[in-house]
């Protein structure tokens, strides 16, 4: 073990009425990679402030060798106070020379001389990190370092730090990021830290033997309900069966996912089934978009069906946002066509997380100051409700403003996904999640009866959550290809030269079709979208019915009644929709 250079002994703080930590013992050495693991809330940026010296805690020494020069690289700096960024960059503590900095923004592709009221989110994270790498750090603490990056600009990151001489620590919720890089974990896990020698590879079979200990101690002690809330938390053999279960159902959608895509032939064989076209949600055909004289999307045609998953990646401008909004219909192309099913009803989450008022309490957030989550139709208590959340339950009556940026982003996805949708658009959701939440979304993605379109840089993420990746290279072209970004990633650099004979084949002629619709193909076209908003009337009027928290108890016959009604509608909503998408596809056809 190499000596420490920089440490923290018996450490405490008072957080609120209470210690967030207490009694902490922390080094870190030399050359050590470490990743700093914990939940939202849990102290880590505070830990990072503490060990740079930007706060002070009310107990314990902070101890450095002479000479060592320690950086940290924060997760939201403040740019408000300077012109360029290049003025925020030589206003560092330590600052270094223009040319040092300069020489690192020219590599991570930034214009320093951008104001910084107008920079983006990834031109601020590139600014910062420019500022922080050319401060030559002997320790560099980095707080969500690849937040906001492209694909790129991580890669860049990844190999100027398996370079880089000294020591850094690592909050990150990118596993593809701290798998690579890390060798040593802190864990700091309800107001305690404890270290291991291996890197991030290896924290989920260390956490779960430690959270299967602890399970076996206190049955021990006869004291699980200590434990209690904590294990459900985690769930981790539940868990661990449950997305093995998830895995196996996303490999075999990806299998499909692939015999339609295929080649040309098989992909035009594919979208001329019947089943295939009837199942289609949004619908791109020979679509492209320009911005001047730049052509950002190019004669693109994708069929996204009902119950995908699809991931938009690539670098920064490169249109992964103009494709989403074309897709779901926020833009309208320059040529070609995008179709959306009538009966789409989506909810969109973006990276900023601008829906929530600050002053507003949790409470308000989500049962508008009531008791009550109503979750699809369904009245669920908030307190229960947060804890699927991963939530304290006593979070109730704390303020939108008192959240960490991490617990605001797990409020919005706990509001957005009580609402009833059959489309979900994400905008870069892995921002500020730590790794149990990401747990959370990426299980609540895959239960998700609808269909998912999902903008990310985090490749782990795309890897666990997407059937479909559609691939941006800021030429136009758009790679569709069936699986995560590994699968994307994989056909890049494969060469392009080679032809198989299914390729290489003419496709096979569309089947032939009748000029019209039948007498009751055409009537059921015109009155079923009036069937399915009774349809929703009626169960509206169920749900309402069985909101009453006293009716299985007054009358239980009624509540059986009611509950079987309201299955039966929502099984005829559900063929009724998708009868009336099957003859849009064939009137659709027919023009």
């Amino acid at each position: 073990m190499a000596a420490p250079i920089l440490s923290y002994e018996g450490l405490g703080l008072v957080q609120g009425s209470g210690w967030l930590f207490q009694d902490l013992d922390i080094y870190v050495g030399e050359r050590d990679r470490l990743a700093l693991i914990g939940r939202n809330g849990a102290g880590k940026t505070t830990l990072l402030k503490l060990l740079a010296g930007q706060i002070d805690a009310d107990k314990g020494k902070r101890v450095i060798v002479p000479g060592t020069h320690v950086v940290m690289l924060e997760q939201e700096p403040d740019f408000s106070r300077f012109e360029t960024l290049m003025d925020f960059a030589l206003a560092a503590p330590d600052a270094p020379e223009e040319f040092e900095v300069a020489a690192i923004a020219d590599q991570l592709g930034i214009d320093m001389s951008r104001t910084a009221d107008s920079a983006s989110g990834g031109e601020r994270r590139r600014a910062a990190l420019a500022r922080a790498l050319a401060q030559d750090p002997d320790v560099l603490l980095l707080d969500e370092p690849t937040n906001h990056l492209d694909l790129a600009a991580i890669d860049w990151l990844e190999s100027w730090l398996a370079r880089y001489t000294g020591a850094f620590v690592a909050i990150s919720h990118d596993r593809t990021f701290l798998t690579r890089l890390t060798r040593q974990t802190l864990w700091l896990d309800r107001g305690s830290i404890r270290r291991k020698e291996i890197g991030f590879g290896g924290f989920e079979e260390w956490s779960d033997a430690i959270a299967a200990e602890e399970a076996r101690a206190a049955q021990r002690l006869d004291s699980k309900l200590r434990l209690e809330a904590h294990w459900l938390e985690r769930g981790v053999t539940a868990r661990r069966k449950r997305n093995q279960g998830r895995l196996e159902k996303l490999k075999e959608m990806r299998a499909t996912r692939a015999a339609m895509i295929g080649g040309p032939g098989v992909a035009k064989l594919g979208l001329a089934n019947d089943d295939v076209r009837s199942k289609s949600v949004i619908v791109a055909e020979g679509v492209s978009k320009s911005f001047g004289d730049r052509t950002i999307i190019k004669n693109f045609d994708f069929r996204v069906q009902r119950g995908d998953r699809i991931g938009i990646v690539g670098a920064n401008g490169a249109g992964k946002s103009t494709l989403l909004k074309l897709l779901t219909g926020e833009i309208q192309p320059d040529s070609g066509q995008i179709s959306l099913a009538p009966t789409l009803d989506g909810i969109i989450i973006d990276q900023q997380r601008s829906l929530m008022s600050p002053d507003k309490t949790v409470r308000d957030i989500l049962a508008d100051g009531g008791d009550w989550v109503e979750l699809r139709g369904v009245k669920k208590h908030i307190q229960g409700y947060l804890k699927e959340f991963l939530f304290d339950p006593g979070v109730m009556e704390a303020s939108v403003s008192a959240l960490s940026g991490g617990e605001r982003s797990r409020l919005l996805l706990a509001r957005e996904f009580a609402r009833e949708s059959n489309l979900l658009v994400l905008d870069e959701p892995t921002n500020d999640l730590d790794l149990e939440t990401l747990d959370l979304l990426q299980e609540v993605i895959a239960d998700y009866a609808g269909t998912v379109l999902l903008v990310s840089h985090d490749r782990d993420f795309l890897d666990r959550t997407v059937t479909v990746t559609l691939g941006l290279d800021g030429s136009g072209k758009v790679d569709i290809v069936a699986g995560g970004y590994a699968d994307w990633e994989a056909k890049r650099v494969k060469p392009n030269s080679v032809k198989t004979k299914a390729t290489a084949a003419a496709p096979p002629p569309p089947p032939t079709s009748r000029k019209k619709l039948s007498y009751k193909d055409q009537r059921d076209y015109d009155l079923l979208p009036a069937r399915i908003e009774a349809i929703e009337a009626e169960m509206a009027a169920a749900e309402t019915e069985l909101s009453d928290g006293n009716l299985f108890a007054r009358d239980h016959s009624k509540f059986s009644a009611l509950t079987g009604k309201l299955e039966k509608l929502r099984e005829e909503k559900a063929a009724a929709e998708d009868r009336w998408l099957e003859l849009a596809e064939e009137i659709e056809s027919l023009r």
